[in-house]
């Protein structure tokens, strides 16, 4: 579970592709109300993983968190853009564990100033238009579909090393208030080491 929420954190960089809006001919990824999405991963299967894979994200505005909920359902985790702050939370081993600032960083970036984009016209995801653009970077060419509110729908890139085609479609849609309590991380958990084993002891070494 440990290695999925980790796969999870990895996964957000790629909407990292996408700035913060500056001007028109730019999509923003960052919501402008509040919504929860369901995306299905779109590439080759993870090997051991129990069928399609599922991730789900919402967004509280107003308080500029997201939440993260990748396949398992055993753990989530809480960004808070406000805070400069990730957290992962493990809920059947009552245990939380804080992103590093580098990691946290890697996730809300904006895209490098030689990003190149083409709009490519319009879609439909998930009942819910979005328009479609092209990212060139010198590492990475990725193909998203963002919302004119900023909701990303569909995100998908070329793998360095052959990995293939990998990414993200939306296949469910909710705008509306988030409750407040599915974005505030839990009283009385335990605080992990980044690379500790989950239900090791505390002060028990990092995994190698």
């Amino acid at each position: 579970m440990f290695k999925t929420l980790t796969a999870a954190a990895a996964l957000l960089a790629m909407p990292a592709l996408v700035p913060v809006a500056s001007v028109q001919d730019k999509p923003t990824l960052q919501p402008t109300r509040d919504v929860a999405v369901t995306y299905k991963m779109v590439g080759p299967a993870t090997p051991g993983a129990p069928g399609p894979q599922e991730i789900k994200m919402a967004w509280d505005v107003s308080e500029g968190r997201q939440r993260v909920d990748p396949p398992g359902g055993t753990g989530w985790m809480l960004i808070d853009r406000k805070a400069n702050s990730a957290v992962m939370v493990m809920e059947q081993q009552r245990m939380i564990m804080t992103m590093p600032p580098a990691t946290v960083a890697q996730m809300t970036q904006q895209t490098p100033p030689d990003a190149r984009f083409t709009r490519k016209g319009t879609a439909t995801v998930a009942g819910t238009q979005c328009t479609e653009w092209e990212v060139v970077t010198p590492q990475v060419t990725s193909n998203i579909c963002v919302t004119t509110d900023g909701v990303m729908l569909r995100a998908m890139g070329e793998m360095p090393n052959g990995g293939g085609t990998r990414g993200m479609e939306a296949t469910e849609v909710k705008y509306g208030a988030q409750e407040a309590s599915r974005f505030t991380v839990p009283q009385g958990y335990q605080q992990m080491q980044m690379g500790q084993v989950p239900g090791a002891a505390p002060g028990a070494p990092p995994a190698r």
